[in-house]
């Protein structure tokens, strides 16, 4: 069973979130983050970061991605607000794929979400069916797929969705499975890593994440490309994972 993370605190009855803030406060109001490493076939060809940063009523979250190699020269800059239940307020995003300039602002309300996105030297603007548990998922981004984990641990894996900012934009409901848990090591130390293959958009991204429920690691949907917490190494297991049978 893995654990719900420090910041999804809010879900739990207030009794219990009184207590631990008594007991863990230096901890919930510490920032979480990552920084990883980008391979592609096991070469690394970039690096990723994220942030997030407890606010008044949710979280600042941010995300940096820089890959340089034959093909492909990719940035993005992400700055995120979120609800205390981790739900998007609103997004902004400006990237670069070999040299073509993208800008993406997405604000939500109850009736829609609201999507300008700039590409190319052409603008447009997309109104998009709201769910409450989405998720903005741009390429190679780390930071959503940590929310994505969160999202995925207060639903238990249900009713999560995808916002995808791509050509006109799109929401996709997400497909989760969890698989057998493997091992691994984080800063040399033997650790319990989850296994979760996400569905989106009949895409499939393995998500490998340790016992509070942090992103370690990613082998995404494009060719080849994978995500590696710095300081993490997954062990290999004997078989390759399986979904538990059905009951």
């Amino acid at each position: 069973m893995m654990k719900t993370p420090s910041r999804t605190l809010l879900f739990l009855p207030l009794f219990a979130v009184i207590a631990l803030v008594l007991s863990l406060a230096p901890a919930v109001a510490s920032a979480q983050s990552g920084s990883f490493e980008i391979a592609q076939h096991g070469k690394p060809v970039g690096t990723a970061s994220f942030s997030f940063k407890a606010v008044p009523h949710g979280y600042d979250s941010s995300s940096l991605v820089r890959i340089a190699m034959p093909g492909l020269d990719y940035s993005l800059s992400k700055t995120e607000r979120l609800s205390a239940a981790n739900r998007l307020k609103h997004v902004q995003l400006s990237a670069t794929v070999n040299g073509a300039a993208v800008s993406v602002v997405g604000t939500p309300d109850a009736a829609q979400i609201l999507l300008n996105i700039s590409a190319k030297g052409r603008s447009a603007t997309t109104r998009l069916v709201p769910h409450p548990s989405a998720v903005f998922l741009a390429d190679f981004d780390p930071g959503a797929l940590e929310t994505l984990l969160t999202l995925a641990v207060a639903g238990n894996n249900r009713d999560v969705w995808a916002i995808l900012p791509k050509q006109a934009g799109s929401i996709e409901p997400v497909q989760i499975a969890t698989y057998a848990d493997e091992k691994g090591t984080l800063d040399g130390k033997p650790v319990v890593v989850h296994h979760l293959v996400a569905t989106i958009a009949g895409a499939v991204t393995d998500l490998f994440s340790g016992p509070e429920n942090q992103l370690l690691q990613a082998e995404l949907p494009q060719r080849g490309f994978a995500f590696v917490r710095k300081g993490f190494v997954l062990t290999p297991p004997a078989k390759p994972g399986a979904p538990p049978a059905q009951q």
